[in-house]
């Protein structure tokens, strides 16, 4: 069975951290309209009207994943 750890806690919130692509020289990465719809159903299920950074950070976060 996979153990899965626990992702570490880190001391200041998403919202207050810069962004570390942009650190990178990355570019910022657009959400599909299904990535949108992930962000709302996800916001919905958690009671909220509307997505906030949470529910977008967890929509791009699946969508690494997937192939394009």
């Amino acid at each position: 069975m996979p153990s899965t750890k626990p992702k570490p806690k880190t001391a200041t919130p998403p919202w207050d951290s810069e962004n570390p692509k942009s650190k990178k020289g990355e570019p910022h990465k657009t959400l599909s309209p299904a990535d949108k719809a992930a962000a709302k159903r996800h916001a919905k299920a958690a009671g909220r009207p509307y997505p906030n950074l949470v529910d977008n950070m967890q929509a791009a976060r699946s969508a690494k994943g997937k192939s394009t």
